[in-house]
């Protein structure tokens, strides 16, 4: 194998740098916003369709590094792909597939269903009613490819039905 010099190594370097194509953050909206749980989840459970990192288990809190798990349709963002909304101030990533979602993106329409923390023990009725409650009548806004340093409130969408 021929040595390669420290001024050749540089030089891929930088031109590696020159050409890799830089990633900078954009926005879609308008965005339906949806949210789901355990009861209407298909089948009934905290499974999900892709291993992001966490197993095939529903789950997050919201910050970069622990986002929310969110579904959307197969092809409208990538697989794992994480985002931001503002409107809920969280990160999320996509880590399932929603049917609602697949209807709306066959018309072009961009919709995200957001799982909210619930377990096969949680009041199905109060689950779905904290999903309704949470559900905006607007499109939101959407941030692609986003900094890991955008603001992240506190709370977990799941636990309104708790209170």
């Amino acid at each position: 194998m021929k040595p390669i010099s420290i001024t050749t190594t540089a030089a891929l370097i930088i031109s590696t740098q020159a050409t890799a194509k830089p990633t900078s953050c954009s926005t879609v909206s308008p965005v339906t916003l949806t949210f789901y749980g355990w009861p209407d989840n298909d089948p009934p459970s905290a499974e999900i369709a892709y291993d992001c990192g966490r197993g095939y288990e529903a789950g997050g809190n919201g910050t970069y590094d622990n986002p929310l798990t969110a579904a959307s349709a197969p092809g409208e963002f990538d697989e794992c792909e994480i985002v931001y909304l503002p409107y809920i101030q969280r990160y999320v990533r996509f880590e399932d597939t929603c049917a609602a979602c697949t209807t709306n993106w066959d018309k072009k329409q961009h919709h995200i269903d957001i799982w909210i923390e619930s377990t096969e023990f949680d009041e199905s009725g109060k689950v779905l009613g904290c999903e309704d409650t949470l559900t905006p009548k607007h499109g939101i806004r959407v941030v692609r490819n986003p900094g890991e340093k955008l603001r992240v409130v506190g709370m977990s969408p799941g636990t309104a039905y708790r209170r």
